[in-house]
């Protein structure tokens, strides 16, 4: 039977043979190759995959709100009961941070930013629309509703753009806004209001390593410290009981976060969860105080444990996919609500009976129509690196039924460098396993969290900086003698702090390597100290160094990549955000003006709607198919590019 008309049709929509990728408005795409749409067609699969979170539990219909991306940009969707509909109810042109309910139900904030620059206001959302709380112009983060519901604590850098003082505003009624406390510095936050609605504990966040903890006279404004401000202890969260008991996570009188209750009148702290390997990610509480959820990253896995405060035990969550498990939210009712990624597993919103530990997923994201279940699970590397110290990482290796013999292979570093990578869905990074043949590796450096404070501590400071690039120089020692890698076929590449990381061990390791692509990365210390955004300079001064300090100084110039870009060899792609807040643009255009005024290669990226990595769809798959086309021309081809 023939089909005159569909091949009449199929002959004029051919694609011309040397079709390219439109590249999107907002980007500039500076010594970029073209892309053929025929790479983008090959792809397309791996980038429709999306994935959606728990975000929040509507105490009238019992729905659950989540969030996940139809569009350009991840918005907020109810889903009435489990594997339901996903009704979008923001239809914003960015992203929404996150949202909270009332006591009630009666009203619903929201957090939202715009272009990626991290100065996010505070709104109600109603019918589709939103009504900004917040001054529209500072960076204001949200801390928590009092218990009856009638009031929202959040810090703001309204009053001179650097400290992140105390307000408390009715959302009903912005007129209500209220400064409660000036402080000093940008690491405060309101952690929640107690159950007399008196007061509030806050939360100053100094470093990884320390935190204080104050009690916030609500009416007067006197903050009282709880813990003890001169003590090199971490607290990661605070939450009243119904009760008022106050529970925290710390790592006093250990080496990782435990969950346990504060004294606020001896400063005691008293951990329930018992003396462990592993790092409590986080806890919250039921709404009767009958049971609290806990997480524990067990070398990156997330294991779901339930505490009963009367007694002390717990009960293992089993049901759940092995993966990264968070973002919990325990509905009045009694229902925890969640989020979990894996290998097979997008990221997810599930739920889990506190009564029976029954699981039940309520969203099932789409995967491109790609079947998650081929996806390979990652394998646990441990590396002895220069001074004996143990480093380990995730290792994703493609099917050796499908590509035989020795493989070549990533490392793609994570950020933070207080970050840590762990086994979560790798999304649009499968393309290189299941198509490629390439395999992934992701190294947590010392310096990383989730192996405690000791570790953590490892890489403080600009005169232990560099040994957590001798870290990779132990992974690839390791990884270049595994019989599966093809150590000729090697690459790296990293953001933020791991794109420092990626420019330096290009520059230290680039006989090894093939090409670096870098994103959003910090080229010089000193200038990324100085033109970071105001209220978080001090925070960074503390894990990097202080650049007003001579000494401190001469040894941050010493260990940029800029110092030594002569010695950067390979071939490099550098991907911006012209509105970051973090890394500013101009630590990308220097180093890319170097490299090439060196006679080096470089292509650059830069996104003008974006901030820290990007956001929007359109962006991020251009980037990726760049990515790509970067790749197949230095890691897979014979020669570099």
């Amino acid at each position: 039977m023939r089909f005159p008309i569909a091949a009449a049709l199929l002959a004029a929509t051919a694609l011309p043979a040397h079709a390219q990728v439109a590249k999107p408005a907002a980007i500039t795409a500076d010594g970029v190759p073209a892309i053929p749409v025929t790479l983008a067609e090959q792809v397309r699969p791996y980038l429709e995959a999306r994935s959606a979170s728990a975000v929040a539990w509507n105490p009238v219909d019992r729905s659950l709100l989540i969030s996940t991306r139809f569009a350009n940009v991840a918005q907020l969707h109810s889903v009435r009961q489990p594997l339901a509909d996903r009704r979008q109810i923001t239809f914003e042109a960015d992203r929404i941070g996150g949202a909270r309910y009332s006591k009630t139900g009666d009203v619903l904030v929201v957090s939202k930013d715009v272009g990626g620059g991290e100065f996010f206001q505070l709104y109600t959302l109603k019918d589709g629309r939103l009504t900004l709380i917040t001054d529209g112009k500072s960076r204001n983060q949200f801390g928590a509703f009092s218990k009856d519901g009638k009031l929202v604590g959040y810090s703001s850098t309204r009053r001179n753009g650097t400290d992140s003082d105390l307000y408390v505003v009715d959302p009903r009624n912005p007129k209500t806004d209220r400064l409660v406390a000036q402080v000093k510095g940008g690491g405060w936050g309101i952690a929640d209001f107690a159950p007399d609605g008196k007061r509030a504990v806050v939360a100053q966040y100094l470093s990884v390593q320390k935190s204080v903890l104050y009690y916030l006279d609500l009416a007067s404004g006197k903050m009282t410290p709880i813990t003890d401000p001169a003590a090199d202890v971490a607290y990661g969260d605070a939450h009243f009981a119904p009760d008022g008991t106050l529970w925290v996570l710390s790592d006093e009188g250990s080496d990782v976060q435990r969950l346990g209750t504060l004294d606020p009148k001896t400063r005691k702290f008293t951990a329930v969860t018992p003396a462990a390997k592993w790092d409590v990610d986080e806890f919250a509480i039921a709404e009767d105080g009958g049971f609290i959820a806990y997480v524990v990253n067990e070398d990156g896995v997330g294991r779901l444990k339930l505490l009963d405060p009367k007694n002390g035990q717990s009960r293992d969550v089993t049901g759940l996919p092995v993966g990264v498990a968070g973002g919990l939210e325990i509905a009045p009712w009694g229902a925890i609500g969640l989020s979990v990624s894996s290998a097979t597993v997008p990221g997810d919103a599930y739920s889990v009976d506190p009564a029976t530990l029954a699981v039940t997923r309520w969203t099932e994201s789409e995967t491109g129509g790609l079947d998650p279940a081929i996806n390979v699970a990652a394998e646990l590397v441990q590396v002895k690196s220069f001074d004996g110290q143990m480093v380990s990482g995730f290792l994703y290796r493609p099917d050796p039924k499908k590509f035989r013999g020795k493989r070549p292979l990533l490392i793609d570093i994570h950020g933070g460098p207080e970050g840590q990578t762990r086994p979560s869905f790798r999304g649009a990074a499968n393309y290189y396993l299941n198509e490629l043949g390439i395999a992934l590796f992701y190294p947590n450096v010392r310096g990383s969290t989730g192996y405690g404070k000791r570790f953590v501590s490892l890489d403080n400071g600009p005169f232990k900086r560099e040994d957590s690039l001798k870290d990779i120089g132990a992974y690839l020692t390791a990884l270049k003698k595994d019989r599966g890698i093809d150590a000729a076929k090697i690459g790296v590449q990293g953001g933020s702090y791991g794109g420092y990381m990626c420019y330096a061990s290009a520059i230290r390791y680039g006989a090894e390597l093939r090409g670096a692509l870098c994103t959003v990365a910090i080229s010089n210390f000193v200038t990324f100290l100085e033109n970071t955004q105001s209220y978080r300079r001090d925070l960074r001064r503390v894990e990097y160094g202080d650049e007003r300090d001579a000494q401190q100084k001469a040894k941050l110039i010493e260990i940029s990549p800029i110092t030594r870009v002569k010695e950067l060899k390979i071939p490099l792609l550098v991907v911006t955000g012209a509105n970051d807040p973090r890394v500013p643009k101009s630590e990308a255009d220097q180093m890319v003006a170097a490299v090439r005024a060196n006679g080096g290669a470089a292509w650059h990226l830069v996104a003008a709607d974006e901030g820290h990595g990007y956001a929007k769809k359109e962006n991020r798959d251009y980037s990726t198919l760049v990515g790509l086309t970067f790749w197949q021309n230095n890691l897979l081809s014979g020669k570099t590019k």
